[in-house]
């Protein structure tokens, strides 16, 4: 895997990263990845692709009413 050097970081920065780590449950690295993955999720034009090719794969699908599925299940 790819390894990233930030250099010159205020201390101020890498006292709250480590705080938030903690808070998190990760080490300083893990809090890093998380938010550098999280900034780099798809953009909305992807999203939106990505939703229309799924809603293609299942339009010939038959799909259930879901408030019959809950009629039902309130019934018993």
């Amino acid at each position: 895997m790819a390894q990233i050097l930030v250099r010159d970081l205020d201390p101020t920065l890498l006292d709250r990263l480590k705080s938030q780590a903690q808070q998190h449950g990760r080490s300083l690295q893990g809090e890093v990845k998380a938010i550098l993955e999280a900034s780099a999720r798809l953009s909305p034009s992807e999203a939106r692709a990505l939703a229309e090719q799924w809603r293609e794969r299942l339009a010939a699908r038959l799909q259930s009413d879901s408030a019959d599925l809950v009629r039902e299940d309130r019934e018993r």
